[in-house]
């Protein structure tokens, strides 16, 4: 008997181990069936409760449009975020600035009438202002910008592209037996649903991530679907807008400026004391400045000069000059009105003057009013371009100086100009505490490099700016020399030279001849402006490709320094 029950207990235990065996089994089972299933449950996209979501490429932007339809408005920090970085808001006036190529676009917050290169323009629709955030109408943004929107009325998702932009275009092609296709958060079939489409809805493909498309719906719903699940479509193009050629464009493009400036303290020199200038093809005469907050232009433009400058095939580029106040700047720059009044009084000068074009010449300005030096030039270009005016601006090289150099923004100003003059001098300044060229070459090849590989201007928009001047160094004392300078053309160096029997000595260094001499205890020390470094210059311009050269200033040349120049044409 106890044997009997011994067995019994043993295949009790048996039928215990199958049945576990069989438990697990299930589960495994079970566990691997529901990993292959997809997941069906659907989730509703978070909006961060923005009732007009505005989207680019896929992506929510954090701040939400208002009003429909032909009453839609964007956000200004949305617009310049995804669109247009330089439109700009002026605060005292609640002015909304929209500057292009061809034209300068202002709107008053709550007012419908605005302004279109200074002539009135009636909106549509008004921007508003609410909590500090201006909101722009549609319509001009899609004219002047070039801008295609999308709205959702149902969702109130706002689907924003920019010019440029090319979207592909898809089907959903649903596999599913009840005819539709899962667009899901993530790109695993284990993700929640977002929306269901049917078959021929359209999709806007963002990008690619393995086997899945990113996309989005009309309706503003954006998530994953299989490639398989979707047939690809045509491309759509927002166009880019097409602007009118400048003059630089079409007659400067394939030629090199030859500029020389001409300095105009209190009177216009005699022109028939001005000898030939071969290979020269501007001049810029600094005829004028900014002598006021409120914008006023003082002008010492003569006819007779121009008269004479295009007798000689010469065109006129005149200078407009700051004063080089930076509070009358800062003053002169703050508001839309007196920018406007500067540049009117610009154009008018060139029209009565018949110039062909104006160079901007601001130095000694605050850092603060980096922002407003670029809405300058920015709010001038149109009407520069409009009346046949090559415009053109004047810069310092790269430092840490606040006035003189930070506070320009090569990057946008290339942008927005023609051409832009390096003043590739005063390496080693009035008041240097050591003596110096005025402009090494090397010093020189690397100021001209640093923007155009820093900031991105173009080769060819950059002008070589030449020193036709030097320095006389004068050293007193012992270990720690005392030092003075004063600058001399070129023709006052060579005399010196004469005067003292010296000969220029390469200094390889600086790629200029150097000499010195004593004069009782002082050392004396210049690094001349020659043959040999005007010609370096001309050669570093063209092997960097530039836009071509620029020599400051006529006085101070001899004749034989533009027979050197003219090679920049070679």
């Amino acid at each position: 008997m106890g044997g009997i029950r011994l067995a019994r207990r043993k295949r009790r235990r048996g039928r215990g181990f199958m049945n576990i065996v069989v438990i697990i089994l299930a589960v495994l089972i079970g566990w691997t069936v529901s990993e292959r299933l997809p997941n069906r449950t659907h989730i509703t996209p978070d909006w961060k409760g923005m009732e007009k979501p505005i989207f680019v490429q896929g992506e929510m932007m954090s701040h939400a449009a208002l009003g429909e339809g032909e009453a839609l408005k964007l956000p200004l920090p949305a617009v310049q975020e995804a669109v247009d970085p330089h439109i700009w808001y002026e605060e005292e006036t609640a002015s909304v600035i929209i500057t292009t190529p061809d034209h300068v676009m202002r709107m008053g917050a709550e007012r419908e009438d605005a302004e279109l290169d200074g002539k009135a323009l009636t909106l549509k629709h008004a921007p508003e202002v609410i909590e500090g955030t201006p909101y722009i109408p549609v319509e001009p943004l899609q004219q002047y910008l070039g801008i295609a929107v999308h709205e959702d009325r149902s969702t109130g998702a706002v689907i924003l592209m920019r010019a440029g932009d090319s979207i592909q275009l898809a089907e959903a092609a649903p596999a599913k037996r009840d005819g539709t296709i899962a667009v899901r958060e993530s790109g695993s079939h284990k993700a929640p649903i977002v929306l269901d489409m049917k078959a021929g809805e359209r999709l806007r493909v963002w990008r690619e991530e393995g086997e899945w498309f990113y996309v989005q719906a009309d309706n503003g719903y954006t998530g994953y679907v299989k490639q398989d699940q979707v047939e690809l479509g045509g491309v759509k193009d927002i166009p880019v807008q097409a602007f009118t050629p400048s003059r630089a464009e079409l007659e400067w493009k394939d030629k090199q400026v030859n500029l020389v400036w001409e300095a105009v303290y209190s009177r216009n020199p005699n022109t028939a004391d001005i000898g030939p200038m071969p290979g020269v093809n501007v001049v810029s005469p600094t005829w004028f400045s900014i002598t006021s907050g409120t914008g006023e232009v003082k002008s010492k433009a003569a006819p007779a000069y121009v008269a004479w400058a295009h007798q000689r095939g010469y065109e006129v580029w005149g200078l407009l000059d700051n004063s080089f106040d930076p509070d009358l700047t800062t003053e002169a720059l703050s508001s839309y009105n007196r920018r406007s009044h500067i540049i009117q009084q610009m154009i008018a000068y060139a029209k009565q003057y018949r110039l062909d074009g104006i160079n901007i010449d601001f130095e000694n300005v605050y850092t603060a009013d980096k922002d407003h030096v670029v809405q300058f030039v920015r709010e001038f270009r149109p009407y520069a371009k409009a009346n046949g005016l090559i415009l053109s601006i004047d810069v310092t090289p790269k430092s840490n100086s606040e006035m003189w150099s930070v506070f320009l923004d090569r990057s946008r100003l290339g942008e927005a100009v023609d051409y832009m003059m390096v003043m590739a001098y005063d390496e080693h300044w009035a008041s240097s505490p050591r003596a110096g060229s005025v402009a090494s070459l090397p010093w020189t090849e690397v100021s001209v490099r640093r923007i155009i590989e820093e900031d991105g201007v173009p080769p060819s928009k950059l002008v070589l700016g030449i020193p036709l001047y030097t320095r006389v160094w004068t050293e007193t004392g012992g270990d720690e020399p005392k030092v003075s300078s004063s600058a001399v053309g070129m023709r006052r160096a060579q005399e010196i030279v004469k005067e003292q029997k010296l000969e220029g000595v390469l200094d390889e260094r600086a790629g200029q001849n150097y000499v010195e001499y004593k004069d009782g205890d002082d050392t004396v020390r210049i690094w001349l402006e020659d043959e040999l470094s005007l010609q370096s210059r001309v050669d570093l311009a063209q092997r960097l490709e530039l836009g071509g050269i620029a020599t400051w200033n006529r006085s101070f040349a001899l004749p034989e320094a533009w027979d050197v120049l003219k090679s920049v044409h070679e």
